[in-house]
């Protein structure tokens, strides 16, 4: 045991964690799907992820079937125009999931959701993470009147509901995008969503960080670094920085499950990603007007978002106890 890094035996606490490991599987299998999504919809499903195929009809056991049958008065009462079903092994594999009340595939819309959705979770927990790791460093190393304003920015976010800020943030910048600081972002791109719900968590990620950060400069190395001169900047990237990678590695896992939540939540009340473009949030709310007689519109991006997030919170919960010093775990040689 002796000379090998504390990375190398959180490794082999990780890699005995089978159900860690089966729930990490999980989700690369969630991210390849997504990512293969254009070559599902170009090669199986021959249709585009915002394609409207209302008007159109499949063959389906050798009979021409619409993709929405029209409603109307039918012996005397007003029937619905209702989307196909799911067509597992009748339609060449178009139409999987059915097709909504547009006509457009489901089985595409939701890989291509996954895509937006994967990529507003991951990239709103990479920006939420860089900023507060930044700005928790600051406060936290040089206390005072910095680190007095830096907490009551926090705070400021405390103050707020986060589904509340992210609505209003996000239906402000979806209707005239982000134009400040030499970026712009036009409105209805899924980089808005991004932008705020990095933004509204901010937080929530640098307030337990600071608190790590006071601790860590309280120890007999930083005072060591102190007592050599060490500039404050190299301090906390050579010895505070390194110190808090373990709990950064967490707080992303989770944060990313986190986001795909709040995104889902924005998108559903019309505040994130917006129509017709495709995420996990935006399928369910297309399909609760059909909650009734099409249940699976609106299940099967639930069904997504609860596998994503239970894989992600899963593996960052073994994550966690494998990178804990205090694990008393038993190690091989």
């Amino acid at each position: 045991m002796q000379g090998r890094s504390p990375w190398y035996l959180a490794w082999r606490r990780l890699r005995r964690n089978y159900i860690a490991f089966a729930f990490l599987g999980l989700f690369v299998v969630i991210v390849l799907a997504c990512a293969l999504a254009p070559a599902y919809a170009s090669h199986v499903a021959h249709t585009g992820p915002n394609a409207n195929h209302v008007l159109d009809t499949i063959t389906v056991h050798g009979k021409q079937v619409p993709v929405v049958s029209p409603g109307g008065l039918i012996n005397g009462k007003l029937v619905p125009s209702l989307p196909i079903g799911p067509q597992w092994f009748n339609a060449g594999g178009r139409y999987l999931l059915g097709a909504d009340a547009n006509g457009r595939d489901v089985a595409v819309r939701l890989l291509y959701g996954g895509r937006n959705s994967l990529v507003i979770g991951i990239g709103s927990a990479l920006i939420c993470i860089v900023v507060a790791v930044l700005l928790s460093l600051i406060a936290g190393y040089f206390g005072g009147w910095i680190d007095f304003v830096i907490t009551r920015f926090y705070d400021l976010f405390y103050a707020f509901p986060v589904i509340l800020l992210g609505i209003a943030l996000g239906s402000a910048l979806a209707i005239n995008g982000f134009h400040h600081f030499g970026i712009t972002i036009e409105s209805g791109s899924i980089w808005i969503p991004t932008l705020v719900i990095s933004y509204v968590l901010i937080a929530y990620v640098g307030r337990p960080i600071r608190g790590q950060i006071l601790s860590l400069r309280e120890k007999e190395f930083v005072e060591a670094a102190i007592a050599q001169g060490a500039r404050p900047w190299r301090i906390m990237v050579s010895d505070l920085l390194p110190n808090l990678a373990s709990s950064v590695l967490v707080f992303f896992t989770l944060i990313i499950a986190n986001n795909i939540v709040v995104e889902a939540a924005l998108s559903f009340l019309g505040a994130g990603v917006q129509p017709p473009t495709a995420s996990w949030g935006t399928l369910i709310a297309d399909g609760q007007t059909l909650i009734v007689t099409r249940p699976w519109l609106s299940l099967a991006p639930g069904i997504a978002i609860v596998l994503t997030v239970l894989s992600l919170n899963v593996f960052g919960d073994g994550l966690r106890d494998a990178l804990d010093p205090r694990a008393k775990v038993r190690i091989e040689h």
